[in-house]
Protein backbone atom coordinates (compact mmCIF):
# COMPACT_ATOMS: atom_id res chain seq x y z
CA UNK A 1 0.00 0.00 0.00
CA UNK A 2 1.69 3.31 -1.10
CA UNK A 3 1.70 6.24 1.38
CA UNK A 4 -0.52 9.31 1.02
CA UNK A 5 1.15 11.95 -1.51
CA UNK A 6 1.23 15.38 -0.33
CA UNK A 7 2.42 17.95 -3.36
CA UNK A 8 4.29 21.43 -1.63
CA UNK A 9 4.04 23.80 -4.15
CA UNK A 10 7.10 26.65 -2.97
CA UNK A 11 10.66 25.99 -1.33
CA UNK A 12 10.59 28.70 0.99
CA UNK A 13 10.89 28.62 4.93
CA UNK A 14 7.27 27.74 5.21
CA UNK A 15 7.54 24.78 2.14
CA UNK A 16 10.62 23.18 3.77
CA UNK A 17 8.36 23.30 7.44
CA UNK A 18 5.62 21.94 5.21
CA UNK A 19 7.64 19.31 3.59
CA UNK A 20 9.11 17.60 6.80
CA UNK A 21 6.30 18.11 8.86
CA UNK A 22 4.01 16.08 6.27
CA UNK A 23 7.06 13.28 6.27
CA UNK A 24 7.47 12.97 9.62
CA UNK A 25 3.58 12.53 9.65
CA UNK A 26 3.94 9.08 7.66
CA UNK A 27 3.10 11.25 4.01
CA UNK A 28 4.92 10.89 0.73
CA UNK A 29 5.81 14.82 0.15
CA UNK A 30 7.16 16.21 -3.69
CA UNK A 31 8.45 19.69 -2.95
CA UNK A 32 7.90 22.10 -6.16
CA UNK A 33 10.02 25.17 -6.13
CA UNK A 34 10.11 27.72 -9.46
CA UNK A 35 13.44 28.99 -8.82
CA UNK A 36 16.74 27.19 -8.89
CA UNK A 37 17.23 27.61 -5.34
CA UNK A 38 15.66 26.33 -2.51
CA UNK A 39 15.22 29.43 0.53
CA UNK A 40 12.50 31.85 -0.72
CA UNK A 41 13.45 34.90 1.00
CA UNK A 42 16.38 33.20 2.69
CA UNK A 43 19.29 32.18 0.13
CA UNK A 44 22.72 32.51 -0.56
CA UNK A 45 24.99 32.94 -3.69
CA UNK A 46 28.31 33.31 -4.41
CA UNK A 47 29.76 36.17 -5.89
CA UNK A 48 33.59 37.33 -5.97
CA UNK A 49 34.48 34.76 -3.66
CA UNK A 50 32.33 35.52 -1.46
CA UNK A 51 29.27 33.70 -0.34
CA UNK A 52 26.51 36.27 0.01
CA UNK A 53 23.33 36.55 1.73
CA UNK A 54 20.25 37.48 -0.27
CA UNK A 55 19.31 39.79 2.37
CA UNK A 56 19.94 40.02 6.84
CA UNK A 57 17.77 37.64 8.51
CA UNK A 58 17.46 38.22 12.29
CA UNK A 59 15.38 35.92 14.64
CA UNK A 60 14.67 36.36 18.60
CA UNK A 61 14.70 33.76 21.36
CA UNK A 62 11.01 33.99 21.19
CA UNK A 63 11.20 32.42 18.01
CA UNK A 64 10.40 28.94 18.85
CA UNK A 65 8.97 27.78 15.92
CA UNK A 66 11.91 28.59 13.80
CA UNK A 67 13.94 27.37 16.40
CA UNK A 68 12.22 24.00 16.35
CA UNK A 69 12.94 23.92 12.69
CA UNK A 70 16.72 24.47 13.21
CA UNK A 71 17.27 21.41 15.18
CA UNK A 72 14.62 19.47 13.36
CA UNK A 73 17.29 20.01 10.36
CA UNK A 74 20.50 19.25 12.47
CA UNK A 75 21.98 22.83 11.94
CA UNK A 76 20.97 24.50 15.91
CA UNK A 77 25.23 24.64 16.79
CA UNK A 78 24.90 27.39 13.47
CA UNK A 79 23.55 30.45 15.17
CA UNK A 80 24.37 32.88 17.15
CA UNK A 81 22.19 33.39 19.63
CA UNK A 82 22.61 36.32 22.27
CA UNK A 83 23.17 36.12 26.17
CA UNK A 84 20.93 39.25 26.65
CA UNK A 85 19.85 41.77 23.69
CA UNK A 86 21.99 44.19 23.27
CA UNK A 87 21.60 46.78 20.63
CA UNK A 88 24.61 49.95 20.01
CA UNK A 89 22.99 53.23 18.05
CA UNK A 90 24.51 55.36 16.50
CA UNK A 91 24.03 58.16 15.21
CA UNK A 92 25.08 60.10 11.83
CA UNK A 93 27.88 61.64 14.11
CA UNK A 94 29.40 58.48 15.41
CA UNK A 95 27.95 59.41 18.48
CA UNK A 96 26.75 55.85 20.39
CA UNK A 97 24.23 55.11 22.80
CA UNK A 98 23.10 51.43 23.94
CA UNK A 99 19.43 49.36 24.12
CA UNK A 100 20.70 46.73 26.19
CA UNK A 101 18.48 44.13 28.55
CA UNK A 102 19.40 43.87 32.39
CA UNK A 103 18.53 41.67 34.56
CA UNK A 104 15.31 42.96 36.35
CA UNK A 105 12.51 41.30 34.93
CA UNK A 106 9.64 42.23 31.90
CA UNK A 107 9.44 44.79 30.80
CA UNK A 108 11.66 46.62 33.20
CA UNK A 109 15.18 45.13 31.23
CA UNK A 110 15.04 47.94 29.62
CA UNK A 111 15.13 50.39 31.93
CA UNK A 112 18.49 51.44 32.67
CA UNK A 113 19.75 51.82 29.05
CA UNK A 114 16.50 53.89 28.26
CA UNK A 115 17.34 55.98 30.72
CA UNK A 116 20.54 56.71 29.59
CA UNK A 117 19.84 56.57 25.87
CA UNK A 118 21.39 60.11 24.60
CA UNK A 119 18.80 60.59 21.56
CA UNK A 120 16.15 61.22 23.69
CA UNK A 121 15.67 64.06 26.75
CA UNK A 122 14.27 63.07 30.02
CA UNK A 123 10.77 63.67 29.36
CA UNK A 124 10.84 61.47 25.90
CA UNK A 125 12.38 58.43 27.77
CA UNK A 126 9.91 58.69 30.64
CA UNK A 127 6.79 59.01 28.31
CA UNK A 128 8.58 55.92 25.95
CA UNK A 129 8.71 53.98 29.62
CA UNK A 130 4.84 54.90 30.12
CA UNK A 131 3.65 54.44 26.75
CA UNK A 132 5.49 50.78 26.74
CA UNK A 133 3.34 49.74 29.79
CA UNK A 134 0.41 50.70 27.86
CA UNK A 135 0.92 48.89 24.67
CA UNK A 136 1.64 45.85 26.84
CA UNK A 137 -2.72 46.10 27.65
CA UNK A 138 -3.38 46.67 23.91
CA UNK A 139 -5.77 43.40 22.61
CA UNK A 140 -4.32 41.54 20.45
CA UNK A 141 -7.70 39.51 19.03
CA UNK A 142 -9.90 43.09 19.06
CA UNK A 143 -9.96 44.01 15.07
CA UNK A 144 -10.44 46.78 15.56
CA UNK A 145 -6.81 47.77 15.99
CA UNK A 146 -6.05 46.69 12.71
CA UNK A 147 -7.80 49.57 11.60
CA UNK A 148 -5.39 52.12 13.14
CA UNK A 149 -1.30 52.64 12.59
CA UNK A 150 0.81 52.50 15.44
CA UNK A 151 1.76 55.89 15.13
CA UNK A 152 -1.49 57.79 15.40
CA UNK A 153 -1.50 55.33 18.51
CA UNK A 154 1.71 56.48 19.73
CA UNK A 155 1.08 60.02 19.10
CA UNK A 156 -2.01 59.51 21.44
CA UNK A 157 -0.28 58.25 24.52
CA UNK A 158 2.06 61.02 24.27
CA UNK A 159 4.90 60.45 22.41
CA UNK A 160 6.91 63.09 20.09
CA UNK A 161 7.44 62.55 16.32
CA UNK A 162 11.60 62.32 18.08
CA UNK A 163 10.61 59.42 20.27
CA UNK A 164 8.90 57.71 17.07
CA UNK A 165 11.96 58.08 14.78
CA UNK A 166 14.71 57.44 17.32
CA UNK A 167 12.87 54.85 19.29
CA UNK A 168 9.84 52.94 17.93
CA UNK A 169 10.98 52.98 14.70
CA UNK A 170 14.13 51.68 15.97
CA UNK A 171 12.61 48.01 16.18
CA UNK A 172 9.18 48.18 14.00
CA UNK A 173 10.93 49.26 10.79
CA UNK A 174 13.30 46.07 10.40
CA UNK A 175 10.28 43.86 11.96
CA UNK A 176 7.17 44.84 10.30
CA UNK A 177 8.99 46.36 7.25
CA UNK A 178 7.18 49.76 7.06
CA UNK A 179 7.10 52.41 9.73
CA UNK A 180 5.09 53.03 12.62
CA UNK A 181 2.80 55.42 10.06
CA UNK A 182 1.89 52.83 8.29
CA UNK A 183 2.33 49.83 10.57
CA UNK A 184 -1.05 48.04 11.45
CA UNK A 185 -1.26 48.73 15.59
CA UNK A 186 -1.86 45.14 16.17
CA UNK A 187 1.15 43.70 14.63
CA UNK A 188 3.46 46.25 16.24
CA UNK A 189 1.97 45.34 19.79
CA UNK A 190 2.71 41.70 19.01
CA UNK A 191 5.95 42.67 17.97
CA UNK A 192 6.93 44.72 21.51
CA UNK A 193 4.32 42.40 23.47
CA UNK A 194 6.16 39.27 22.59
CA UNK A 195 9.67 40.55 22.16
CA UNK A 196 9.83 42.64 25.16
CA UNK A 197 7.07 43.53 27.02
CA UNK A 198 6.33 39.31 28.55
CA UNK A 199 9.71 37.73 29.01
CA UNK A 200 13.02 39.55 30.19
CA UNK A 201 15.00 37.55 27.35
CA UNK A 202 12.91 36.99 24.62
CA UNK A 203 14.15 39.86 22.38
CA UNK A 204 17.48 38.72 22.30
CA UNK A 205 18.75 38.41 19.04
CA UNK A 206 20.18 35.70 17.09
CA UNK A 207 21.52 35.24 13.15
CA UNK A 208 22.97 32.20 11.31
CA UNK A 209 26.99 31.89 11.67
CA UNK A 210 27.06 30.28 8.44
CA UNK A 211 25.34 31.36 4.37
CA UNK A 212 22.22 31.18 5.21
CA UNK A 213 21.35 28.24 2.10
CA UNK A 214 23.57 26.31 4.69
CA UNK A 215 21.31 26.86 7.10
CA UNK A 216 17.64 26.53 5.73
CA UNK A 217 17.88 25.22 2.19
CA UNK A 218 20.51 22.49 2.26
CA UNK A 219 20.01 20.52 5.02
CA UNK A 220 16.31 20.82 5.03
CA UNK A 221 16.47 19.22 1.23
CA UNK A 222 18.63 16.52 2.91
CA UNK A 223 16.80 15.45 5.19
CA UNK A 224 13.34 15.56 3.05
CA UNK A 225 15.62 13.04 0.19
CA UNK A 226 16.50 10.86 3.50
CA UNK A 227 12.55 10.02 4.24
CA UNK A 228 12.15 8.66 0.85
CA UNK A 229 10.22 11.97 -0.51
CA UNK A 230 11.43 14.25 -3.67
CA UNK A 231 12.08 17.71 -3.89
CA UNK A 232 12.31 19.31 -7.65
CA UNK A 233 14.14 23.20 -8.48
CA UNK A 234 13.26 24.73 -11.55
CA UNK A 235 9.42 23.73 -11.45
CA UNK A 236 6.63 25.81 -10.92
CA UNK A 237 3.28 25.16 -10.31
CA UNK A 238 0.88 26.00 -13.41
CA UNK A 239 -2.74 25.44 -12.08
CA UNK A 240 -3.78 23.22 -9.63
CA UNK A 241 -7.30 21.15 -9.91
CA UNK A 242 -9.45 18.73 -7.70
CA UNK A 243 -9.68 15.27 -9.51
CA UNK A 244 -11.54 12.27 -8.04
CA UNK A 245 -10.12 11.27 -4.84
CA UNK A 246 -7.53 14.07 -4.88
CA UNK A 247 -5.44 16.73 -7.38
CA UNK A 248 -3.91 17.31 -10.53
CA UNK A 249 -0.86 20.07 -9.79
CA UNK A 250 0.21 20.74 -13.41
CA UNK A 251 3.38 22.58 -13.77
CA UNK A 252 4.87 25.07 -16.82
CA UNK A 253 6.78 22.63 -19.15
CA UNK A 254 3.47 20.08 -19.30
CA UNK A 255 4.04 17.53 -17.00
CA UNK A 256 1.80 17.22 -13.80
CA UNK A 257 1.39 15.06 -10.35
CA UNK A 258 -1.30 13.29 -8.63
CA UNK A 259 -1.52 14.43 -4.81
CA UNK A 260 -4.20 13.29 -1.92
CA UNK A 261 -3.05 16.74 -0.51
CA UNK A 262 -1.64 19.72 -1.95
CA UNK A 263 -0.14 23.05 0.49
CA UNK A 264 0.47 25.90 -1.35
CA UNK A 265 3.32 27.90 0.16
CA UNK A 266 4.02 29.89 -2.41
CA UNK A 267 4.16 34.49 -2.07
CA UNK A 268 0.33 35.71 -1.89
CA UNK A 269 0.79 36.85 -5.32
CA UNK A 270 1.37 33.23 -6.93
CA UNK A 271 -0.93 32.14 -4.67
CA UNK A 272 -3.62 34.01 -6.35
CA UNK A 273 -3.08 32.55 -9.48
CA UNK A 274 -2.68 28.97 -8.89
CA UNK A 275 -5.56 28.36 -5.87
CA UNK A 276 -8.34 26.67 -7.38
CA UNK A 277 -11.96 28.58 -8.10
CA UNK A 278 -13.60 28.31 -5.08
CA UNK A 279 -11.61 27.15 -2.92
CA UNK A 280 -10.69 30.79 -1.27
CA UNK A 281 -13.70 33.33 -1.25
CA UNK A 282 -11.91 36.18 -3.17
CA UNK A 283 -8.40 35.25 -4.58
CA UNK A 284 -8.00 38.81 -5.52
CA UNK A 285 -7.73 39.61 -1.56
CA UNK A 286 -4.01 38.25 -1.60
CA UNK A 287 -3.00 40.34 -3.92
CA UNK A 288 -4.43 43.58 -1.89
CA UNK A 289 -2.28 42.72 0.84
CA UNK A 290 0.32 44.50 -1.11
CA UNK A 291 4.18 44.37 -0.95
CA UNK A 292 7.00 46.41 0.57
CA UNK A 293 10.49 45.85 -0.37
CA UNK A 294 13.89 45.89 0.71
CA UNK A 295 16.97 46.74 -0.02
CA UNK A 296 20.44 45.85 1.25
CA UNK A 297 24.18 47.02 0.03
CA UNK A 298 26.96 45.10 0.45
CA UNK A 299 30.00 46.79 1.23
CA UNK A 300 33.78 45.21 1.34
CA UNK A 301 36.24 47.50 2.80
CA UNK A 302 40.34 46.79 3.22
CA UNK A 303 40.23 47.25 7.19
CA UNK A 304 37.79 47.16 9.64
CA UNK A 305 35.61 50.04 10.17
CA UNK A 306 32.66 48.65 12.73
CA UNK A 307 33.70 47.74 16.24
CA UNK A 308 30.16 45.63 16.48
CA UNK A 309 28.50 42.63 15.15
CA UNK A 310 25.89 44.74 14.04
CA UNK A 311 24.64 47.90 14.61
CA UNK A 312 21.39 50.52 14.61
CA UNK A 313 21.88 53.75 12.87
CA UNK A 314 19.01 56.62 13.34
CA UNK A 315 19.12 59.94 12.08
CA UNK A 316 20.18 59.43 8.74
CA UNK A 317 19.82 56.26 5.63
CA UNK A 318 21.82 54.16 7.92
CA UNK A 319 19.17 51.57 9.41
CA UNK A 320 21.03 48.69 10.47
CA UNK A 321 24.21 47.17 9.45
CA UNK A 322 25.94 43.46 9.90
CA UNK A 323 29.25 42.17 10.14
CA UNK A 324 29.03 39.40 7.35
CA UNK A 325 33.18 39.37 7.34
CA UNK A 326 33.65 35.60 8.98
CA UNK A 327 30.25 34.04 7.69
CA UNK A 328 30.91 34.99 3.84
CA UNK A 329 34.26 33.89 3.75
CA UNK A 330 36.54 37.41 3.47
CA UNK A 331 39.67 36.72 4.19
CA UNK A 332 41.00 40.55 4.41
CA UNK A 333 39.02 43.94 5.47
CA UNK A 334 35.54 43.83 6.66
CA UNK A 335 32.69 43.28 5.05
CA UNK A 336 29.28 44.97 6.18
CA UNK A 337 25.87 44.24 5.09
CA UNK A 338 23.51 47.12 5.24
CA UNK A 339 19.75 46.47 5.42
CA UNK A 340 17.42 49.21 4.38
CA UNK A 341 13.73 48.07 5.28
CA UNK A 342 10.97 49.62 3.41
CA UNK A 343 12.39 50.80 1.01
CA UNK A 344 10.35 52.13 -1.90
CA UNK A 345 12.60 55.19 -2.29
CA UNK A 346 15.57 53.43 -2.23
CA UNK A 347 15.07 49.82 -4.85
CA UNK A 348 14.54 52.08 -7.93
CA UNK A 349 17.44 53.89 -7.43
CA UNK A 350 20.70 52.87 -9.78
CA UNK A 351 24.11 51.11 -8.08
CA UNK A 352 26.17 53.98 -8.47
CA UNK A 353 23.59 55.98 -6.82
CA UNK A 354 22.88 54.35 -4.07
CA UNK A 355 27.07 53.64 -3.88
CA UNK A 356 27.21 57.74 -3.50
CA UNK A 357 25.05 58.31 -0.62
CA UNK A 358 25.65 55.17 1.26
CA UNK A 359 29.68 54.91 1.56
CA UNK A 360 29.45 58.81 2.71
CA UNK A 361 26.54 57.89 5.17
CA UNK A 362 28.43 54.89 6.73
CA UNK A 363 32.01 57.52 6.84
CA UNK A 364 29.93 59.79 8.95
CA UNK A 365 28.92 56.54 11.58
CA UNK A 366 31.38 54.90 11.29
CA UNK A 367 34.70 57.07 11.30
CA UNK A 368 37.06 54.76 10.72
CA UNK A 369 35.37 54.51 7.41
CA UNK A 370 36.82 57.92 6.44
CA UNK A 371 40.38 56.49 5.53
CA UNK A 372 39.35 53.04 4.31
CA UNK A 373 39.47 51.74 0.32
CA UNK A 374 36.50 50.39 -0.81
CA UNK A 375 37.01 46.99 -2.44
CA UNK A 376 33.78 46.00 -3.26
CA UNK A 377 30.07 47.49 -3.75
CA UNK A 378 27.19 45.50 -4.86
CA UNK A 379 23.18 45.49 -4.00
CA UNK A 380 20.60 43.21 -3.48
CA UNK A 381 17.32 43.98 -4.03
CA UNK A 382 13.84 41.98 -2.69
CA UNK A 383 11.32 44.25 -4.45
CA UNK A 384 8.30 41.62 -2.71
CA UNK A 385 9.99 41.04 0.61
CA UNK A 386 7.15 41.17 2.72
CA UNK A 387 3.21 41.55 2.45
CA UNK A 388 2.48 45.10 3.88
CA UNK A 389 2.08 44.82 6.90
CA UNK A 390 -0.48 48.06 7.18
CA UNK A 391 -3.98 48.62 8.99
CA UNK A 392 -6.67 45.97 6.92
CA UNK A 393 -4.21 43.47 6.59
CA UNK A 394 -5.24 41.16 9.63
CA UNK A 395 -8.58 40.41 7.29
CA UNK A 396 -6.94 39.60 4.54
CA UNK A 397 -4.43 37.20 5.57
CA UNK A 398 -6.38 33.34 5.05
CA UNK A 399 -5.76 30.15 7.38
CA UNK A 400 -4.38 27.60 6.41
CA UNK A 401 -7.52 25.52 5.62
CA UNK A 402 -9.54 26.64 2.60
CA UNK A 403 -13.05 25.24 1.22
CA UNK A 404 -11.58 23.06 -0.73
CA UNK A 405 -11.21 19.52 1.28
CA UNK A 406 -7.39 18.41 0.91
CA UNK A 407 -5.93 21.72 -0.30
CA UNK A 408 -3.75 24.32 1.99
CA UNK A 409 -2.28 27.53 2.65
CA UNK A 410 1.06 28.33 3.67
CA UNK A 411 3.26 31.21 3.66
CA UNK A 412 4.60 34.24 6.20
CA UNK A 413 1.87 35.80 4.54
CA UNK A 414 -1.25 33.30 5.88
CA UNK A 415 -2.72 34.62 9.91
CA UNK A 416 -0.05 33.04 11.64
CA UNK A 417 -0.38 35.81 14.51
CA UNK A 418 2.81 36.73 13.49
CA UNK A 419 4.21 39.75 11.38
CA UNK A 420 6.02 38.21 8.13
CA UNK A 421 8.66 36.44 9.62
CA UNK A 422 11.16 33.59 9.27
CA UNK A 423 8.90 32.54 12.73
CA UNK A 424 5.68 33.15 11.09
CA UNK A 425 6.77 30.91 7.85
CA UNK A 426 7.75 28.45 10.11
CA UNK A 427 4.12 28.29 11.86
CA UNK A 428 2.37 28.77 8.67
CA UNK A 429 4.45 25.20 7.37
CA UNK A 430 3.64 23.60 10.60
CA UNK A 431 -0.08 24.61 10.70
CA UNK A 432 -0.71 23.87 7.19
CA UNK A 433 0.82 20.26 7.58
CA UNK A 434 -1.19 19.49 10.45
CA UNK A 435 -4.36 19.71 8.63
CA UNK A 436 -2.98 18.11 5.56
CA UNK A 437 -2.02 15.10 7.72
CA UNK A 438 -5.11 15.30 9.45
CA UNK A 439 -7.52 14.97 6.12
CA UNK A 440 -5.01 12.03 4.55
CA UNK A 441 -5.93 10.18 8.04
CA UNK A 442 -2.55 10.44 9.45
CA UNK A 443 -0.92 11.07 12.53
CA UNK A 444 0.44 14.96 13.74
CA UNK A 445 1.62 13.66 16.77
CA UNK A 446 5.09 14.36 15.87
CA UNK A 447 4.68 18.08 14.47
CA UNK A 448 4.48 21.02 16.99
CA UNK A 449 1.86 22.81 17.52
CA UNK A 450 2.29 26.52 18.90
CA UNK A 451 0.05 28.84 20.58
Amino acid sequence: MSLPHVVVAGGGLAGLTAAIACVDGGARVTLLEGKRHLGGATYSFERGGLMVDNGQHVFLRCCEAYMWFLDRVGVADKVTLQSRLEIPVVGPTGETAWLRSSRLPAPLQLGPSLARFKFLNLVERLRVAVAARKLAAVDLVDSEHDKHTFHDWLRRHGQSERSIESFWDLIILPTLNVPSSRASLTLAAKVFQTGLLEDRSAGDMGYSAVPLSELHADPAEDLVHKRGSRVLKGVRVRSISARSGGFQVAVHGGDSFKADAVVVAVPHDSAAQIVPEGAVGDPSQFRRLGTSPIVNLHVVYDRKVMDWPHAAGIDGPVQWVFDRTTIAGCERGQYLAVSLSAADEYVGESNSTLKSKFLDALASVFPKAQGASVESFFVTREYAATFLQSPGSAALRPGPVTRMPGLFLAGAWTDTGWPATMEGAVRSGLSAAREALKSLNLPSRNTPKYA
